[in-house]
């Protein structure tokens, strides 16, 4: 066995294999060790400063450096078989709120898984074969949890920065919401990130969270994504609204800047108080499971959101289902279908005021 081995290895060196290689990960409460065996490739990594980009990347576990000066975008990467197009610099702050939409796709909690969801938005017409928008002008939502959990986080972050821009050049929109996970990983919170990622940060000799700081471009792009949209009569969020948000008569306009202008711990002149701190605890609205839970929201708390919002429907991801669903007579609808798990997922579809369920295989059936 050990002559086979030495036979074989330097064919699982050049192909890129890393093999078996362990990692001591530590939560609040236990000690988590995990197993991986994949090609080691991830990024790129880009940060930019007057004109000048510094790239990073992983290729066959190895860590590889380019800095680069640039006159105009787009600007094209691509090493190792890893591929990203910067199509701009400028990040303002998303819109919130949007009317005269006649199609509305939506899906959550993606959690690198991105070849599960290649198959989801082509099959569904999001994309076309080639993989890029074939939405028209509609608007596509995702409510959040790009990352932790899977290995192909940076894929689906480079893919969604690229299509948000084909979106807008044919009238579309696409609208990436801030979900618990990228809000965490953003402040350093890295209990659920893949070993793969880990390994990533050991290779580059850095923090991963500066990976993702506000000098670099997925960084700054994330700091500019909103936590909540409102597009004609519905309202998406990645965990959805307290009832208090309508007793108090709280704005959307207000909970969205609130909560943006306190978004990174570290980068705050003061700690978070009051109203800020409130937002990014259990029931602000990355963390809020109350539509999902028998002591949660009540029916008439529903209708008093629905009509303080001015809205007819709720949509959240977070809280996982094998399917979407509808809660509260179709009022709250459910859309985390458990991508995470790699085997199904489906999108939400409104159009023309109809709902229906984007199965993985592309059917559409309604939804109950």
């Amino acid at each position: 066995m050990k002559h086979i081995f030495f036979l074989l290895l330097p064919l699982l060196v050049c192909s890129g294999l890393y093999a078996f290689f362990e990692y001591d990960l530590y939560t609040k409460n236990q000690q988590t060790t995990i197993n991986e065996f994949f090609v080691l490739k991830d990024g790129p990594y880009i940060a930019e400063s007057n004109s000048v980009l510094d790239i990073a990347w992983i290729c066959n576990d190895q860590a590889k450096h380019q800095a680069t000066e640039f006159k105009s975008i787009p600007i094209y990467f691509s090493q190792c078989g890893l591929t990203a197009e910067v199509n701009t610099l400028e990040f303002t702050e998303d819109l919130i709120e949007f009317t005269g939409v006649s199609k509305i796709a939506a899906l959550s909690d993606l959690h690198g898984q991105f070849d599960l969801m290649m198959q989801l938005l082509t099959n569904n017409k999001i994309i076309n074969n080639e993989g890029k928008w074939s939405y028209g002008d509609g608007h596509f939502v995702i409510t959040g949890d790009i990352f932790d959990r899977g290995d192909k986080v940076t894929e689906i972050l480079w893919f969604i920065f690229e299509l948000e821009q084909q979106a807008k050049q044919a009238g579309g929109s696409l609208h990436l919401l801030l979900g618990n996970h990228e809000v965490m990983v953003l402040n350093n919170d890295l209990r659920y990130l893949h070993a793969k990622y880990v390994r990533t940060a050991k290779l580059l000799d850095v923090e991963f969270v500066s990976l993702f700081n506000k000098h670099t471009i997925l960084g700054r792009w994330l700091r500019s994504k909103a936590v909540l949209v409102k597009i004609d009569d519905y309202l998406f969020a990645h965990g959805g609204f307290h009832p208090d948000f309508a007793k108090s008569a709280v704005s959307l306009q207000s909970i969205n800047t609130v909560f943006k202008q306190n978004l990174v711990k570290v980068e705050l002149d003061n700690p978070r108080e009051g109203f800020a701190k409130e937002l990014h605890k259990k029931n602000g609205p990355i963390w809020y499971r109350g539509y999902f839970k028998d002591d949660g929201a009540t029916d008439i708390e529903i209708d008093l959101l629905l009509q303080h919002f001015e809205i007819k429907n709720i949509v959240v991801g977070h809280t996982s289902q094998k399917r979407i669903e509808a809660r509260y007579q179709g009022k709250v609808i459910a859309i985390d279908s458990s991508i995470k798990n790699g085997e199904y997922g489906e999108i939400l579809f409104i159009e023309n005021g109809l709902f229906s369920r984007g199965t993985l295989s592309g059917k559409r059936l309604a939804l109950n």
